[in-house]
């Protein structure tokens, strides 16, 4: 075969066929099942014809509620993705033992490993957070839409690009075999010259442009846009864990696409930022990823505790506990989540002195998230508790939680994690606190957000199997994780010699399994729910008899979220309103001016993905000319002047009449 020429190299840089994973069973039928699924997804669009309504009122929205509900489409399909890697993973491990291989080779084991938890981070609970924040915080403080509804767009498409090109790693090349945080040197060009690391740093810098233009656009929005009246101590518990957590976000992630750019260089250029010659440091690296990664944890949780609040107030009948305390103690645990970064590498050799100051910040950091564990439970005392579907996320959450807050307290005791450090206990702790704060506060904030986002509820008794395999699941998964780890037993292994090891990874497996049908219950759930929709209806804006401010507006809210801006007297303003006797005004409407859709966010990210997919295979000509284009793009978009349109006061008066009327039968 002759040698291509320069300009084929400058196209094709290293892409080639032997790109494809033909030798990889697994892969070609993963390749396969996609393919036929994406032909099915295709046809029944085109079936039904909805490509022009998907363009028109999705793709191109800038109304923050469907952005909201985009997010959690994405991290919801990506959920699928994240945990057929953790299946596979316990699969193997269950019969990787002795002379049994186990089925997965071991390159691509680590593909998996560190895949599973890219994906999960980034790809599954970023956009779960985002997406609830973006549907329901403009909703809580009288607000129509975000502050920049145009950036609000092109920062989801910036995110499902980085999602498209980590997905593309499956199917072209590979991805990388670093672990979820990719430490030199072992992400470094010698110890991994193939492609994987560059798909991981160019899937994180497409994503954070997204997650840091969003966290501008949402603390502008709490800042510049609540309704009269809303003081910062009269907004909802859930905007203020809002405006922290895009606090954080705005703090911490342009250190992520820093150290990645630094790893570019070292890769690209030859630079030595953090390798052990020519005057770099690899701990320089593992400082800065972690100066992120802390915060990320409580980026991810903040929220969380948000719904958390809003349900336990809801389903006990009763204002929250304490809320001035909820609030000090959610705006202390964002400073104190920037004094914790070093407890990751307490091994790594940074001192007595050094470990003991960032082992008792780390326990400090324990008080208000307990003082916040005692509200809702206040909260809940002598409340009139409805165990609805949201209720039993959050009962399942405070057990689940404290446990996983009690074995990080441990971990926090520098001579505990010289014993712990890097076994499957830490992999325990971690899941622990994600799993059972991360996850179980989507799912609550799903299911209590839901009829407000669709006008119906989720059907309970799917919801309540979700819950019982997800919870019991989980417990059986990691609860064996705890023991290897305290056995000594490190993370990462693909294979085992021990044989008596081999009852808990079993155990384990059986746990993802439970866990498996948790989100299966869930799908089916959804599945029912709209089957059922007209019986599962919510006719009254009202479902949960809720005390935010959202529930002043019908279920699902019109495209202008308000008619009339409300007024705030009272921290919750709907029930407030409603002991006022309010109901909805028929006349005095002026027109609304709202945004056009477009669709210059989705073309940017397109383009950025083709320049990011150009550079992890150095098609220097594609990426150039990709990039070129994102700027034309920029520039074209900045002239665009037909950005607004009017609703017609005669429509806001006909809108607003019929549902008026739907409250008087309904209410």
């Amino acid at each position: 075969m002759s040698e291509p020429s320069d300009f084929t190299k400058l196209l094709l840089g290293r892409l080639s066929w032997d790109a494809l994973p033909l030798h990889e069973p697994i892969l070609l039928v993963t390749f396969a099942g996609v393919v036929l699924g994406g032909a099915a997804v295709v046809g029944g669009l085109t079936y039904f014809r909805a490509w022009g309504p998907l363009w028109r009122d999705w793709i191109t929205s800038i109304d923050h509620k469907k952005i909201g509900i985009m997010y959690v489409i994405l991290g919801l399909v990506m959920l699928l993705r994240g945990f057929s890697d953790a299946i596979m993973m316990r699969a193997h491990q269950a019969f990787a033992f002795g002379d049994a291989a186990g089925f997965l080779p071991p390159h691509h084991y680590d593909q998996i490993f560190t895949a599973h938890g890219v994906i999960m981070i980034f790809f599954v609970a970023m956009p779960l957070v985002t997406g609830l924040m973006n549907f329901a915080m403009p909703l809580q403080i009288g607000a129509r839409d975000v502050a920049f509804p145009f950036l609000n767009n092109f920062s989801f498409w910036m995110t499902a690009s980085g999602t498209g090109l980590i997905m593309m790693s499956l199917f072209v090349g590979e991805f990388a075999r670093t672990g979820w945080l990719a430490y030199p040197p072992l992400s470094g060009i010698i110890y991994s010259p193939d492609v994987g690391v560059d798909y991981y740093i160019w899937s994180l810098q497409l994503a954070g442009v997204g997650t840091t233009l969003s966290g501008i656009n949402l603390i502008a929005t709490i800042v510049k846009m609540r309704a009269p009246g809303m003081g910062m101590m009269k907004m909802p518990i859930f905007t203020w864990t809002t405006l922290c957590t895009n606090v954080l976000i705005v703090a911490a992630f342009p250190v992520l696409t820093a150290v990645l750019a630094l790893l570019t260089l070292d890769r690209y250029v030859g630079t030595h930022f953090f390798t052990n010659e020519l005057g770099g440091n690899p701990m320089m690296y593992v400082n800065l990823i972690w100066i992120w990664g802390h915060p990320e944890v409580y980026i991810l949780i903040l929220p969380a505790f948000g719904i958390f609040s809003e349900v336990v107030s809801a389903f006990s009948g009763k204002r929250l506990f304490g809320y001035a305390s909820m609030v000090y103690a959610t705006v202390v645990i964002t400073i104190l989540s920037y004094l914790v970064w070093l407890h990751h590498f307490f091994t790594m050799g940074s001192g007595a002195s050094v470990n003991s100051f960032f082992g008792i910040t780390t326990m400090i950091i324990s008080i208000p998230t307990g003082a916040k564990i005692f509200n809702w439970l206040f909260t809940m005392y002598r409340g009139r508790i409805r165990f609805e579907v949201p209720m039993l996320w959050t009962m399942g959450f405070m057990v689940t939680f404290v446990i996983g807050g009690m074995t990080g307290v441990l971990l926090a005791v520098p001579p505990a994690d010289f014993v712990l450090h890097n076994s499957l206990f830490l992999v325990a702790h971690f899941h622990n606190v994600i799993i059972g704060g991360v996850v179980f506060g989507m799912f609550a904030g799903i299911s209590y957000w839901f009829p407000k986002a669709f006008g119906f509820k989720l059907d309970p008794f799917w919801g309540k199997c979700s819950f019982w395999f997800w919870t019991i699941g989980f417990y059986v998964a990691f609860m064996p994780l705890y023991v290897l780890g305290l056995k000594g037993v490190t993370r990462r292994l693909s294979h085992f010699e021990d044989h008596s090891l081999r009852i808990w990874f079993e155990l384990a497996a059986v746990g993802a399994v439970l866990i498996a049908l948790g989100i299966g219950c869930f799908l089916i759930q959804l599945w029912v729910s709209f089957r059922r929709r007209e019986a599962l209806r919510d006719t009254t804006g009202d479902p949960w008899n809720g005390r935010t401010l959202e529930w002043s507006t019908s279920s699902p809210p019109p495209a202008y979220n308000f008619a009339f801006t409300p007024i705030v007297h009272e921290g919750d303003a709907w029930y407030d309103m409603k002991k006022r006797g309010y109901t909805r005004p028929v006349a005095g409407f002026v027109p609304i001016h709202l945004p056009k859709n477009t669709s210059a966010g989705f073309v940017l990210a397109m383009l950025s993905a083709i320049c990011g997919f150009a550079l992890v295979w150095h098609m220097w000509l594609v990426a150039a000319a990709a990039f070129a284009a994102v700027i034309v793009t920029a520039i074209v978009h900045t002239f665009n002047y037909e950005r607004d349109f009017h609703l017609p006061a005669e429509d806001v008066v006909r809108i607003e009449s019929e549902r008026t009327q739907l409250l008087a039968r309904h209410g």
